[in-house]
């Protein structure tokens, strides 16, 4: 029986708009992709997201390397949505008696970022990385989690918008879906028990001119 539905957050709960980076390396003179190829590449991500450097650091190599510190800095503070439907839903589960939490492979500042976006009491708890020292897909990471809700694999379901994710958390018996939607996800929560509504399907209207 499912007992904690576990989310990511980025491009799940929280997401950033793609062409807003884009401007910011249009502006700066830079191709398009420098800035992510430089920032989300190991070894530099897997060591902001393990709490091994801070983000100013994460930031600041990444200035270092694209050769513009204005792009970089105006990366590190670009701004994101939160999917209100989503924390709608977690409010749902929290009301069925489950618990609902977030892993993300974050840095340091990630405490600060879910303050400012308002969404803390929205979870009973948050999880990051950069805390645990392990990344997802990292079975490590997934095991900190269990131990601290003190629940088995097989009581969580976790949903992630990146499938190579998932990896570690199907080791763990978890059962996982892959985030294509808030109304997909309710339907995958259903089918693995858990008492969410479904969402009622929208009348079929003809189009004017077929009237």
């Amino acid at each position: 029986m499912i007992r904690v539905v576990l989310f990511d957050l980025d491009g799940v709960i929280r997401h950033f708009d793609p062409d807003h980076l884009a401007d910011i390396e249009r502006r700066h003179g830079l191709a398009a992709g420098t800035i992510a190829g430089i920032a989300f590449a190991n070894p530099l991500i897997e060591e902001v997201t393990t709490g091994r450097i801070t983000r100013a650091e994460w930031v600041r190599q990444v200035s270092e390397a694209a050769g513009s510190a204005p792009a970089a800095e105006e990366w590190g503070v670009q701004p994101s949505v939160v999917d209100e439907s989503l924390l709608a839903l977690s409010d749902e589960i929290r009301s069925l008696g489950l618990t609902t939490a977030v892993l993300t492979n974050g840095t340091d500042t990630i405490p600060a970022e879910i303050a400012a976006l308002g969404i803390a009491d929205r979870f009973d708890a948050i999880f990051n990385s950069a805390d645990i020292g392990f990344v997802k897909p990292d079975v490590r990471a997934f095991g900190h989690v269990l131990d601290a809700l003190e629940v088995t694999g097989a009581e969580v379901f976790f949903t992630d918008d990146t499938a190579s994710k998932l990896v570690g958390a199907d080791r763990l018996s978890m059962c996982t879906h892959v985030f294509a939607g808030v109304e997909d996800l309710r339907d995958q929560l259903i089918a693995a028990g858990v008492g969410v509504r479904r969402m009622p399907v929208a009348p079929h209207r003809e189009p004017e001119q077929l009237r």
